[in-house]
């Protein structure tokens, strides 16, 4: 779901909200997805990336309900520009992975479970996109629960490895842990949430097994020594010119996998 306002707030699980952030753009997609927690009756709410530093949009994500506690899925600043400014807004806490992130909280650590605006909040390490990339598992919201996956799982298209900081056996790593939260609906920062956590998953893994193999193939014809750039060349031939920064990271990011893995 894309609001057709963007001032509106939108109603993703019974326990989350999102705004969507002015910050389109071709890795952006529409925009990043500043989630709203809360249990129905809280008074509280927590913030998930409170995204670029656009004061109409902070002021918005305040009008629904007091925030006890800002959460950081990772580094990248369409995620954190505005973390430092809502915090002094709202006098609620930043905590991310990075310390660097955090701006009057601890940095989290894996497995913590987090309670604030009556919600159940388990972090979970996953990363691969980034280092510090970290899902937020909500074991209580509806059936299955839901999971806010940051960047590690998009709404639409697939994730670029921030190479070298992200690599691919993290990533697939990541996924692996992912996928045995079960059918869990999904949130991401960019993009529709989705149902069905592990089927996602699974179609990503699959992905990137397929560009693994066009990368073995691009090889064979270009030599094993071949560079990121003509890889990219041959692999992402008709990517638009946009994101071909981002394609060849991933390609990098490939590269190393496959030429740092055991013979």
């Amino acid at each position: 779901m894309i609001p057709d306002d963007d001032r509106a707030l939108v109603r993703s699980t019974e326990l989350t909200r999102f705004r969507l952030a002015p910050n389109p753009g071709p890795m952006s997609l529409h925009g990043t997805n500043s989630y709203v927690l809360a249990a129905p009756g809280s008074a509280g709410v927590v913030v998930v990336d409170p995204g670029p530093l656009d004061e109409e949009h902070l002021h918005e994500l305040m009008q629904y309900g007091a925030v006890e506690l800002i959460l950081i899925t990772h580094r990248h600043a369409d995620h954190t520009a505005a973390a430092k400014r809502f915090a002094e807004l709202t006098g609620a806490p930043v905590r991310a992975v990075d310390p660097a992130h955090c701006h009057g909280g601890e940095p989290l650590r894996e497995g913590e479970v987090l309670h604030a605006a009556g919600v159940e909040i388990r972090v979970l390490s996953t990363p691969g996109h980034t280092s510090d990339s970290v899902c937020f598992h909500l074991p209580a919201d509806g059936a299955h629960g839901a999971v806010l996956t940051g960047d590690t799982i998009l709404g639409v298209g697939t994730t670029v490895l921030d190479y070298p900081d992200g690599t691919l056996g993290d990533y697939l790593h990541s996924l692996d842990r992912l996928e045995r939260l079960g059918p869990a609906t999904v949130l991401p920062a960019h993009g529709p949430m989705l149902p069905a956590l592990d089927s996602i998953v699974r179609a990503y893994r699959d992905h990137r097994q397929d560009r693994l193999a066009q990368i073995r193939g691009a090889l064979e014809e270009l030599g094993e020594g071949a560079g990121v750039h003509a890889v990219a060349d041959a692999v992402y031939a008709a990517v638009d010119p946009a994101v071909r920064p981002a394609a060849e990271l991933s390609v990098a990011a490939q590269l190393d996998y496959l030429r740092s893995a055991p013979n």
